[in-house]
């Protein structure tokens, strides 16, 4: 069961049908949409905002998680082997800037994403945020 909608938060804007997703598909979550019917949100893409265009090439990480990429102990790479570990870290500081700034405590993040994932494998910037104390909740 999902937590109430929050009443302002963060969200994933490939979450909300924008075109953002690593390969341009306008993929809306239906379930996210509805939850948030009531709510003020601000979409955020960390890997457009750390400077990756959209469509790009798929990535994901390697010999660890979001953490170990913040600690300098794993990479994200793309599947032709494209560092971009420091687009991944500098998009993930920029959504924390924006948290920071307009007062938010809850961001809603997509789930299976080398940056925003939660479960399984955390991302870049869900990481960020959970070692920062927001709260995040994946779709």
């Amino acid at each position: 069961m999902l937590p109430s909608p929050p009443l302002h938060c963060l969200v994933s804007s490939c979450l909300m049908g924008l075109c953002t997703r690593y390969d341009a598909h306008i993929v809306p979550d239906k379930q996210c949409i509805e939850h948030l019917q009531k709510s003020a949100w601000i979409p955020v893409c960390p890997e457009q905002l750390g400077g990756l265009p959209t469509p790009r090439e798929k990535a994901k990480l390697i010999d660890g998680d979001g953490y170990g990429v913040l600690a300098n102990s794993a990479r994200v790479m793309t599947d032709s082997g494209k560092d971009v570990t420091q687009n991944f870290i500098k998009g993930a500081e920029q959504v924390l800037k924006l948290a920071r700034a307009r007062s938010i405590s809850t961001i809603i993040l997509k789930s299976r994403s080398p940056s925003c994932g939660i479960s399984g494998k955390i991302g870049v910037t869900a990481a960020l945020l959970k070692m920062n104390g927001f709260k995040l909740i994946e779709f």
